[in-house]
């Protein structure tokens, strides 16, 4: 590419049906959304593009959907938003509510799109019932697909849960698409030489890796922020909230955080072991929705 193209990232938006309250919910997701759109819309150069990778809502159901989608309709952004799944969310519902589509609700929300000279394919690593995600052998298949098509244009992934860092660790494996996947994507992307990043989030907290030479950025996300400090405690939430704005220049994919102002107090803790009991029922395919 010749010229720069700038774009947001989003990530864990975990919007709620607002005529329901929501204890799981450990900040006001509704109004968080709300200022980062009105940033959104301040940004010059006007970004190409927003992509929100997962976690749209915080329930999965059609009335949370329809209150994220009014918020959007609301802030009226000039340029296109492209939706990824997490966990947090439902295929059915999000197919009713965000697409007025009844197609087959199990197959996963795959898609892409050119937009300024990029090609952007956003993968659903969601399973159903579990923290963690995972990539159909179909979804390889279709990602060899986009791949192999625009060869002259640079790729952006973007998906909810990215791949591993440390294959050989199943304790992280929750916050992944798991080892199996993490292996076949490698494995996949290894004979391409125009993917500039992934784009991810789920664990809620900023951070860059260089992931077999691909930048993988990760996003806090509009809900809370894990405590990177203590994560050798366990998990501890704390007040905070950011966007990514992505510049790529023909050198490279650059990533700017923005956060937003905080001040940074627990909103709640799960321990050493309340943690290992929840990767052992995700191990076990029991796990409820995180």
């Amino acid at each position: 590419m010749t010229e720069k193209l700038t774009f947001v990232h989003l990530t864990d938006l975990h919007v709620g049906n607002p005529a329901v309250p929501d204890e799981s919910l450990q900040s006001d997701t509704t109004t968080t959304l709300r200022t980062i759109l009105g940033e959104v819309n301040r940004l010059r150069p006007i970004p190409a593009f927003v992509v929100v990778s997962g976690d749209l809502t915080n329930r999965g159901d059609d009335a949370s959907y329809e209150a994220m989608k009014t918020i959007f309709a609301e802030a009226n952004l000039p340029m296109p938003v492209l939706f990824a799944l997490g966990n947090h969310d439902s295929r059915p519902a999000f197919y009713r509510a965000m697409l007025g589509e009844t197609r087959d609700s199990t197959a996963p929300y795959d898609h892409d799109e050119v937009i300024g000279g990029l090609h952007l394919i956003v993968l659903d690593s969601t399973v159903a019932g579990r923290i963690g995600g995972a990539l159909q052998p179909t979804q390889f298949t279709w990602l060899k697909d986009r791949l192999d098509a625009h060869p002259e244009l640079p790729k952006l992934l973007a998906m909810h849960h990215g791949p591993m860092l440390d294959e050989d660790d199943p304790a992280t494996e929750w916050e992944s698409i798991g080892a199996t996947a993490t292996r076949q994507l490698r494995e996949l992307v290894a004979g391409y030489k125009n993917i500039v990043g992934i784009l991810s989030g789920h664990i809620h907290y900023d951070r860059v890796s260089n992931w077999y030479g691909i930048p993988l950025i990760v996003g806090i996300g509009q809900h809370n922020a894990t405590d990177v400090v203590a994560l050798g405690d366990g998990l501890r939430s704390l007040a905070g909230a950011s966007l990514i704005v992505g510049t790529l220049r023909p050198s490279g994919l650059t990533v700017s955080f923005a956060p937003q102002p905080s001040d940074r107090r627990e909103l709640g803790r799960m321990g050493a072991e309340g943690l290992a009991e929840l990767i052992r029922k995700y191990d076990g395919g029991d796990a409820p929705q995180h």
